[in-house]
């Protein structure tokens, strides 16, 4: 089976005119992307409240023209921001894009889950109930929208975030109680400055697909090292992470499951693509 990946549009290629954009992806034999349009598309704008249909469906033909399918609609949010009116914001940019997700045919628009912290930084104020109470709060409004339009709300944990480990997102998941919101797993994401070792590792990635692989519907590769307790993202195959428990999931339960490599480059991808299949044939 040959894995089903793909980048994030602003690893590829500097912020451009989104004609020439989606071009520039079609030229590098990438047909499937994480599109964020505010770090890609340079001559448009995106801000809420510029949304129309006509605009939407401007967009999935010129997508449709290169033979580009969007996996992940980015729309990367701070839900749990104190400040209450960048909060709403927020949540408002959020429910415009599902907006041209379901036109555009994106599979899904996803965020992480924010920091506890006006300026996005780490602290653990983000862990605490109030930070938890403070994301149900954002994604119960969000959500009530993605079911009205029939659209995904992708969710990804981070270690320093509001939601820092499988078993946080599991509760995410059982207290928002909707199909309509689905995981996007970036194992790296979830591995703390402790858990580095190969078996702690492997440890978390069962976690996550114990608790809930049956919503995980898009994966984020990449590769990483730590500093102390900051995570130093590398290029897939240059850093610490096992590759094998992730991809022996993928082969088990997830075929041809949505992966993204992050980081990576138009002069890395193929490459990149290479070494992960190399792994997922032999395991």
């Amino acid at each position: 089976m040959k894995l089903n990946i793909g980048m994030r549009c602003h690893d590829l290629c500097p912020k451009m005119e989104m004609e020439e954009l989606f071009k520039e992806v079609k030229a590098n034999g990438i047909h499937q992307i994480q599109l964020a349009f505010g770090k890609s598309v340079s001559n448009y704008d995106f801000s809420t409240g510029h949304y129309s249909p006509g605009f939407a469906r401007y967009i999935r033909e010129e997508l449709a023209k290169n033979e580009i399918h969007v996996a992940v609609l980015g729309c990367y949010i701070n839900p749990t921001n104190p400040i209450e009116s960048r909060r709403r914001e927020a949540v408002d940019r959020f429910i415009e894009h599902l907006r041209y997700a379901r036109v555009m045919g994106a599979d899904m628009v996803g965020t992480e889950t924010g920091r506890l912290d006006a300026d996005f930084q780490v602290t653990k104020e983000s862990y605490t109930e109030e930070g938890y109470q403070l994301l149900l709060k954002s994604m119960r409004e969000i959500v009530a929208a993605a079911e009205k339009l029939g659209v995904i709300v992708g969710v990804e944990g981070v270690f320093n975030h509001t939601l820092y480990s499988p078993a946080r997102m599991k509760r995410f998941l059982e207290d928002i109680s909707s199909p309509n919101v689905e995981v996007i797993l970036d194992a790296v994401n979830l591995i703390h400055p402790d858990q580095v070792s190969p078996e702690a590792q492997a440890r978390v990635v069962d976690q996550a697909f114990a608790y809930y692989g049956d919503r995980i519907s898009a994966l984020h590769v990449k590769d990483f090292v730590f500093e102390g307790e900051e995570q130093i993202f590398r290029h897939v195959g240059d850093g610490l992470f096992c590759y094998e428990p992730l991809l022996r999931h993928v082969k088990e339960k997830k075929p041809h499951i949505a992966m993204l490599l992050e980081n990576s480059s138009k002069d890395r991808f193929h490459g990149d693509t290479a070494f992960l299949q190399e792994i997922f044939d032999r395991i």
